[in-house]
C-alpha cells in the first residue's frame, strides 16, 4: 500500500532522542542513559504477595473497568502523605496516571496550541520535550544556575512573551541533580501569579533526597491554584506497575480528567490496588529509607570513579539527591558524535548526550549519567571506559 501521509507531530517526536534511553541491549553494554532503578530494591515479594491479595479478596473489581480518576483509597493513601508535607490537596485533586510521562502528556494536551510559548531549563529532562514536542510550540530556554534556573531571565522572557507553561524540575534536577532553592522557589510563584502561568512542576525524585534538608514542594507554595504537579512511584516502587500521580486544582483536573478519558479511560486498576494494598501492609517509610542509602552509596561509587580516572578539563556535579550527575568537557567536544562513532559501538557503553537535553539542540560537550542502576564494579568500569575514550579523544583533539 501507498505510504499513508503522517501528521508533522510524527517527525517532531520522531526526533526527541527519547528512544534512546531505553535501548536494545547487548549483553556486555553498560548503559548510563536510562534512569532506571536499582532492581536490587524492588519489594518483588511484597508486590507479590500484594497481587495474591487483591486478587483473591476482591479480584473481580480489580479486574473491571472504573473510572479516570483512579482507585479511591490509593488517592486517599496519597492525600494523607501529602497532607504531611503541606501540599494541602485531598483525594479529589489527585489523578492516577500511566507514570509521570503520562502526566506530561496530558498536560501538554490540556494548554498547548500550535505555537505557544513554553518555558523550559536549560538543559531539561527529554521525556518532557518528547511529550510537548506533538503540540508544536515555541521554546524558551531559561539557563540553570546552582540554585536552579536564572529567574533574571526568565522575567526577561515573561515581560515580552505571552507564557503558557513553565515546567521544572525543582528536585534533583533531571538531567543536572540540581536543586531550586527555597528562595527560587518562592520567587517562581510570585512570578507565575504575576504573569498569568501555570508551572508544571515534575518531582519524581521528591523522595530519593539523600543528603542535605528537604525543601517544600512547588504545590505547597502555591496560593492561586496555578501548579500542576507529577509524582511517580515508578523510582520508589517498580517502574513496572506504571503508575503516577498529578495534583491540580478542581477546575484543571476536570478538564484533564476529560483527555485521560480519550486516552486510556483508566490506568489500569489492578495495578493501583495492588500498590494500595502493598502500602497498607509494608513500611513505606523504611523502604525510602533504604532506597535512599543505596543511591547515596552508588552515588559516591560513581563520584570516587570520576575523581580517579575522569581526564583533566571535565566537571561534573555533585547531586544530593536522584538518579544523575552532569558531566561537561571541553567546549569542542561532541558527546553525542563521540557516543554514536566510538563509545557505544566500541566501548560498549552509553550514556545521554547533551544535544537532545536542550529545546535549542545547541549544547555539544555534556552529558548526563546515571548512577542508579549497577553495582560498584560495574560503575567503575564504566566510568573507565568512558574516560578512557574522553582522553583519547581530548588529546586527539589537541595534536590536531
Amino acid at each position: 500500500m501507498d505510504q499513508p501521509q503522517l501528521a508533522t507531530r510524527t517527525t517532531l517526536t520522531s526526533q526527541t532522542g527519547l528512544e534512546d534511553l531505553i535501548p536494545d541491549l547487548t549483553d556486555d553494554t553498560i548503559s548510563f542513559a536510562g534512569g532506571l532503578p536499582d532492581p536490587a530494591q524492588f519489594p518483588k515479594q511484597a508486590i507479590s504477595d500484594s497481587f495474591q491479595r487483591v486478587l483473591a479478596n476482591n479480584g473481580l473489581d480489580a479486574l473491571q473497568y472504573h473510572n479516570a480518576k483512579g482507585y479511591l483509597p490509593l488517592r486517599e493513601q496519597l492525600a494523607e502523605r501529602l497532607d504531611q508535607e503541606n501540599y494541602q490537596v485531598n483525594a479529589d485533586q489527585i489523578l492516577l496516571t500511566q507514570g509521570a510521562q503520562q502526566g506530561l502528556d496530558l498536560v501538554a494536551k490540556l494548554l498547548l496550541n500550535k505555537g505557544d510559548h513554553v518555558i523550559v531549563e536549560a538543559p531539561t529532562y527529554v521525556g518532557a520535550l518528547a511529550a510537548f514536542a506533538a503540540y508544536e510550540p515555541h521554546y524558551h530556554e531559561i539557563p540553570l544556575e546552582s540554585d536552579g534556573m536564572d529567574l533574571v531571565q526568565l522575567n526577561k522572557v515573561l515581560l515580552t512573551q505571552k507564557i503558557k507553561i513553565i515546567y521544572t524540575v525543582p528536585n534533583f534536577q533531571n538531567p543536572t541533580g540540581i536543586v531550586m532553592s527555597l528562595a527560587k522557589r518562592q520567587q517562581l510563584i510570585e512570578l507565575a501569579n504575576r504573569y498569568n502561568v501555570i508551572i508544571l512542576e515534575d518531582d519524581p525524585y521528591h523522595y530519593l533526597r539523600f543528603v542535605g534538608e528537604t525543601l517544600p514542594s512547588l504545590k505547597s507554595l502555591d496560593t492561586q491554584g496555578r501548579v500542576i504537579s507529577l509524582g511517580s512511584f515508578s523510582k520508589i516502587l517498580a517502574p513496572g506497575l506504571r503508575i503516577g500521580w498529578l495534583l491540580a486544582a478542581e477546575p484543571l483536573l476536570k478538564q484533564i480528567r476529560y483527555l485521560k478519558d480519550g486516552a486510556d479511560l483508566e490506568s489500569p486498576t489492578l495495578t493501583q490496588q495492588v500498590i494500595s494494598d502493598y502500602l497498607l501492609h509494608n513500611d513505606f517509610d523504611a523502604h525510602l529509607e533504604v532506597l535512599r542509602k543505596d543511591y547515596l552509596q552508588k552515588r559516591n561509587w560513581m563520584l570516587a570513579a570520576l575523581k580517579q580516572y575522569l581526564p583533566a578539563g571535565f566537571s561534573y556535579t555533585q547531586p544530593e539527591g536522584g538518579f544523575f550527575l552532569w558531566l561537561t568537557g571541553p567546549a569542542d567536544l561532541n558527546f553525542e558524535k563521540l557516543l554514536r562513532e566510538q563509545i557505544a559501538p566500541q566501548e560498549h557503553l552509553l550514556y545521554v548526550p547533551s544535544t537532545h537535553l536542550y529545546a535549542s539542540n545547541s549544547v555539544l560537550n555534556s552529558a548526563r549519567i546515571s548512577y542508579a542502576t549497577y553495582d560498584q564494579a560495574t560503575i567503575d568500569l564504566g566510568v573507565s571506559k568512558l574516560s578512557q575514550a574522553l582522553a583519547r579523544e581530548v588529546s586527539h583533539s589537541r595534536a590536531q
